[in-house]
């Protein structure tokens, strides 16, 4: 497309005509259409973008933007009962108050020349998740819980040498989605199916599907449909003695109430850390933990940054820093077994900060104060009429799904109600598992006191009338 009239526009650099003219002769060409010559002619796009006027003051611009925001009705505003692996827990003000000191403050592990006690921090963190996790090894975290399951799934690809991995049929479709690009092609993902009452991965289907080929099975517990997987050690017997690795993605804020993955037998923990000291920020934050046992098979197929502690020439003083370090893409990209970047370091930091201000006894506690939540709303939104609550008979950890089909309601219609009464209801399953018919996902926390519950429970009654 030909240039059109130059414009010199504040928010763009270079855009004044004669210091684009200098940087096109300083690299030798005529024009910007040279340097897009490579895209054939029937790619390019031969008109404007379809683009409002711009906005040319930095007042008229935030006065836009703040227009637009001012649109949202946030959970501040609103009772929400949303999660589906984004969940609304409280977050200590010193969590925040961490994270933003300026030693800390910034993504990425840091090297040693510009470390103020980040390191540390760090291997602190580490070693309270293997603590809560029961495994000794746990990285810096990854960008997400999404990516830590799917590089979980290749750890275990590249020990076995196998491509085949069985997941539960109840994944969620966002996680899936992700660890069919992250693994494909070399990685074949089969569902197993689950018990129809219970939503439990089916031990029947599950022993037909392994073979000589599956490299690991993986479940979720708690699953994405708020239920507790039950049969984790049968689950791990069968996957070992078809000579697969056992995965288990795990919520770590229930390990206060339910088993740790090492319990069950399983070789690989991963998960996201967002429910330890991480607001909802548009869908995040999060990153992602993997952990495994101590021995050198596992160690070396981590693709991300692993920090030990060790002894200085000073006595009685410590050190911290990698372990392993050549087998990451930082040392030697082309060879390391994964590429990895930023990382999400800062967060660890912080859900390093929550886990030393809760403690054991505390994250007890708070297991058993979301379970009981979690309990008394399922069983009075099962008491309305035409609704069935929960919908799996299994126990359940701060999810559980709740079933319209009797109220002749959907889901999309009983949510828009509800937001007019200033409640956000549960996400609607209708499209990911069309066999629940109009279902919904329903998020209880510690943070939705009795009343909150209740005030629900009447909304739901006053809905489906």
């Amino acid at each position: 497309m030909s240039e059109s009239k130059p414009t010199v526009h504040p928010y763009i650099p270079n855009s004044v005509p004669q210091a684009r003219a200098e940087m096109l002769q300083e690299i030798g060409v005529q024009s910007v259409d040279e340097l897009y010559q490579d895209v054939p002619d029937e790619l390019r796009l031969k008109r404007r973008l379809n683009l409002p006027p711009p906005l040319l003051s930095e007042y008229a611009l935030r006065r836009h933007v703040e227009g637009i925001l001012a649109r949202n009705k946030t959970c501040k505003q609103a009772l929400s009962f949303l999660g589906a692996g984004c969940w609304q827990h409280y977050v200590p003000a010193v969590c925040d108050e961490v994270n933003s000191r300026t030693e800390f403050l910034t993504a990425y592990a840091g090297e040693p020349y510009e470390d103020h006690g980040r390191f540390q921090a760090l291997f602190e963190y580490t070693s309270m998740m293997g603590e809560l996790l029961e495994m000794d090894v746990v990285n810096v975290p990854v960008y997400d819980g999404f990516q830590a399951v799917a590089t979980a799934i290749r750890m275990a690809a590249r020990m076995t040498g196998r491509r085949q991995v069985l997941l539960p049929a109840t994944l969620g479709a966002d996680k899936l989605s992700k660890i069919r690009d992250y693994c494909a092609p070399q990685i074949d993902l089969v569902q197993v199916d689950a018990e129809p009452a219970t939503g439990r991965m089916s031990l029947a289907v599950l022993q037909g599907a392994l073979s000589s080929q599956t490299a690991a099975v993986v479940v979720e517990n708690p699953s994405y449909l708020g239920f507790v997987e039950t049969q984790g050690a049968e689950i791990g017997r069968l996957a070992h003695a078809a000579g697969a690795e056992f995965i288990a993605n795990v919520d770590p804020i229930s390990l206060g109430v339910l088993a740790p993955p090492a319990g069950y037998g399983a070789d690989i923990a991963c998960g996201d850390i967002q429910p330890l000291g991480m607001h909802m920020q548009f869908g995040g934050g999060h990153a992602g933990f993997i952990a495994t046992r101590d021995e050198e098979r596992y160690v070396m197929q981590y693709p991300s940054r692993l920090f030990g502690i060790a002894p200085t020439s000073v006595p009685g003083e410590y050190g911290f820093g990698d372990v392993a370090y050549e087998r990451t893409s930082f040392a030697v990209r082309e060879e390391g077994n994964e590429w990895v970047g930023t990382a999400a370091a800062l967060w660890g930091i912080t859900a390093g900060v929550y886990l030393a201000l809760m403690g054991p006894q505390g994250l007890a506690e708070l297991g058993e104060g979301i379970m009981q939540r979690s309990r008394y709303a399922a069983m009075h939104i099962g008491k309305l009429a035409g609704v069935r609550c929960p919908v799996f008979a299994s126990p359940h950890f701060k999810e559980f799904v709740v079933n319209f089909d009797g109220t002749g309601k959907t889901v999309a219609a009983v949510n828009r109600a509800l937001r007019e009464q200033d409640i956000f209801g549960g996400k609607d399953l209708a499209r990911e598992f069309p066999r629940l018919g109009q279902s919904a996902l329903y998020c209880v926390t510690e943070i939705h006191t009795k009343a909150d519950i209740d005030r629900l429970v009447e909304a739901l009654r006053e809905v489906i009338r």
